[in-house]
Parts: structure tokens; sequence; C-alpha cells
């Protein structure tokens, strides 16, 4: 079962239309000001309770959704919808504290101290205070300066407003106002912990107790590449395909803590998965001193990144640095006769291949096509360019194209395909960086 991209933005919106109605139901029309106030308050107060609820389901990791949509989207839908969410929050509280100012014919400083004597606003207030902390730590120009695991650590802040949130939406006139709604109210969110708790928690410890994966060997692939092969118990049971990736925490000193995810560089096969992994920050690095037998939690397998998207006969796969990992598997296991199955490989170098020799013997086994693109691209040399594509690949617009590599590269080769005539609906990309 995968949900798509288009239900899923369907249901998100049918949700909110939803909300509305619920909120116009109960709206009572007056001219006065601190009615207009108070209406405002509320259906930006429903809106945000109900928005919180769709970023949390959207980061639930559940299955249908992730390999229906993809895990970079989703990582993508709920930053933007972050934003959506703390806009409404603040305008809640916002045209809350200006309806009962101007209901209590008081200056906003004092209403101000007047509501927070409300031990259950004081604890909305908190709540708001919190998700507005993980927005800061969250935007892109913070998120830079802020370690990943100071970061996850103001994440989890996240369910404590929710927590807090939701109690007081409870005590609200638009979800008290009836005992149905209510009990909607308070299912939505139970729905949402349970396939929080299930999919972020649960599984992964089930997988973890029942395929018992440990590291078998860790072999240099390139300057700074290498490649961790570990080993387990019916990992066919995981049904991983290529293209998608785990995200691995390895069981050792300075790693432990952090969840990484990368994408397997070859098949399931023997009860082995392989990761490729270029040394591009600390943890990255620490990978290279990895010892055999190390144990190995893996949550996954994640990704929308496979044979499923598939449409036409012939494939164009296209790579670039590291994002040859989830194309090499793709290259191996994605079905076709001859010349159905091309791969290019954008690297600035030769010495910057990464599985050279493995991508050379698929080619020749299958009687696919695999071209290097080498060199800095420069305003006089673009390999990615529609025409140099359209040079290698005369019927590129009737392939289906994946594309996995930096958001940069990824960025103008989408650009560059459009331009060469490919349907933007048969461009499947990956971002690695979400």
């Amino acid at each position: 079962m995968r949900v798509t991209p288009t239900a899923l933005r369907n249901g998100i919106l049918a949700g909110a239309l939803a909300v509305t109605a619920l909120w116009a139901a109960q709206a009572e029309p007056s001219a006065r000001l601190d009615v207009l106030f108070a209406t405002g308050a509320h259906l930006t107060g429903l809106l945000a309770g109900y928005g919180v609820l769709v970023m949390l389901f959207l980061m639930a990791r559940v299955p249908a959704v992730e390999h229906g949509v993809g895990a970079d989207r989703l990582a993508r839908l709920h930053a933007l919808g972050g934003r959506y969410v703390l806009t409404l929050c603040l305008g809640h509280a916002l045209l809350a504290l200006c309806g009962y100012a101007a209901h209590a014919g008081t200056d906003l400083l004092s209403a101000t101290l007047d509501l927070l004597g409300y031990p259950g606003l004081a604890l909305a207030g908190a709540g708001t205070a919190l998700l507005m902390a993980v927005g800061v730590t969250s935007a892109r120009a913070m998120r830079r300066r802020v370690p990943h695991e100071t970061w996850r650590a103001v994440h989890l802040l996240t369910y404590l407003g929710v927590a807090l949130g939701f109690v007081h939406q409870l005590a609200g006139p638009d979800v008290a106002g009836s005992v149905l709604t209510v009990w909607a109210w308070s299912m939505l969110h139970a729905t949402v912990a349970v396939l929080l708790v299930w999919y972020r928690v649960v599984v992964p410890v089930r997988q973890a107790l029942k395929h018992s994966l440990r590291v078998i060997d860790v072999r240099d692939e390139g300057p700074g590449v290498v490649s961790v092969v570990m080993q387990g118990i019916g990992l066919d049971e995981l049904r991983a395909e290529p293209g998608q990736f785990f995200r691995w925490r390895f069981l050792r000193r300075r790693l432990w803590h952090t969840a990484l995810p990368f994408s397997l560089s070859a098949p399931v096969r023997d009860d082995t998965l392989r990761i490729t992994v270029k040394a591009i920050g600390d943890h990255t690095r620490r990978m290279r001193r990895l010892k055999p037998g190390t144990r190995v939690l893996a949550t996954g397998p994640f990704g929308a990144l496979t044979a499923h998207r598939r449409t036409k006969r012939k494939v164009l796969l296209l790579a670039g640095g590291v994002g040859i990992t989830p194309m090499r598997a793709l290259f191996e296991t994605l079905p076709g006769g001859p010349g159905d199955i091309t791969l290019l490989y954008r690297a600035g170098s030769a010495e910057q291949l990464v599985l050279r020799e493995e991508l050379e013997e698929i080619a020749r086994g299958r009687g696919a096509g695999l071209h290097y693109l080498l060199g800095r691209s420069d305003a006089s040399f673009d390999p990615l360019a529609p025409q140099a594509l359209r040079n290698l690949i005369p019927d590129l617009a009737e392939h289906d194209v994946y594309l996995c590599g930096p958001p940069g590269m990824t960025a103008s080769a989408t650009a560059a395909l459009g331009r060469a005539g490919v349907p933007e609906e048969r461009i499947h990309a990956e971002c690695f960086t979400f």
C-alpha cells in the first residue's frame, strides 16, 4: 500500500476544510470588535491544533506514506507546514489577547498579565513558547550552526508543546462544546500518538531484536569513501527495495546517539546489507573505524526512489557524487533488455568515481549503457546541459529518469531534463540532505 503525493495533499486539505466547517458552524456573526477578535482566535486556534497533528503525522514514518511520497518530500512538507503552524499559533495568541483587551477595556500588557493568571492559559503559552523554540532552531540559518544532536534534543520539546496545547484545546469552546467534538478531537490525537510510538519506537526495537544486525566488513572504495557491509537474520523480511535507505545507528562510542540516513548501495542478498559512505562530517569519518562485530540498529526501509515509480520501458539513471549508491542498486535490478537502462555518472574527476568496477561489470552483463560525465562545470562546459544530454541519449524524452545527487546538481539537472523534453512527472528525484 502506497499513499501518493496527491492523495496525501487532498487528505490534508480535506481535514483543514472539516476543521473550518466546525468553526463556521459555531461562529456567531457580530460587528463587535471583541467578538471579531475572538472569532478569528477560534479559527486560528483550531487550524493550528490540526496543523500540529499533520506535522507529527508527516514525521511518523508510516510505511505507506514514506514509500509513496518519499522521505525527502515529507521532510520538506514538514518544514513548510511548520512555518504555517507557528504563524497560526502566534495569530491565535495575538487575536485572543486583543479580543480579551477589547472586551475588558484594558491595554495589551494588562490583558497579558490577566490571562497568564489562568493556569490553563499559562500552560498553553508555555506550549507555544516550546513550539517557537523548535521553529527557531529549525530555521535554515540557525540549523547550520546548531549541532545535530542539540537540534534533535530541542525538537523533542515538540511533544511536550503539543501535549500542553491539547489540554488547552479540550477546555476551549470550539472543542468542549460537544461530546462528539471532544471524542473526535481526542481520537485524532490518539491515532497520531499511536502511529508515532509504533513506527518510531516499537518497530525499530522489534527489528533490532529480530534481525541482530552487525558489521562484518568495512572496505575502502576511493578517497574518503568506504562501504560498510552488515549481516543479520531474516533480512528479506524487511522488504527493502533497491533505491531505498535506512536510518543506521552504530552502537559504538561517539556514533550510537545519532541515526544516519544512508541508501543501500547493493541489493539485499545472503542476509547482508551494504551502504557506501563518503566522509563529509565527523560521523561519516568515524565510520571508517568501525570494527567487525559492531552492533547496528537499522530503521526502515524508507524512500520512494524505487522501481514502483517506473512508467516507461527505457530508464535513465542520473547520479552525482555519492548519489551513485541508490543508482548502483537500481542499475543492477531494474528489469530491462539490452539498451533499456542507461546510467550517467557525474563526478569532478575519474578519481572521484565510486564503485566503478561494479558498474562496468553490471553494464557488460546486461548490455546497459554507462557514461561518466567528468570535469568541473563552468560557462563553457556543462555535461548536464539539455543538448549534451540529448547527444548522449537521442530519445531522452521517452525515458523515465531517476535522479540522485547533491541539491545543486539535482536542481540544475531537473531543469535541464525539463528543457530536454522529459515531462516533470517522469523525473524521479531524491535529495539526501533533507
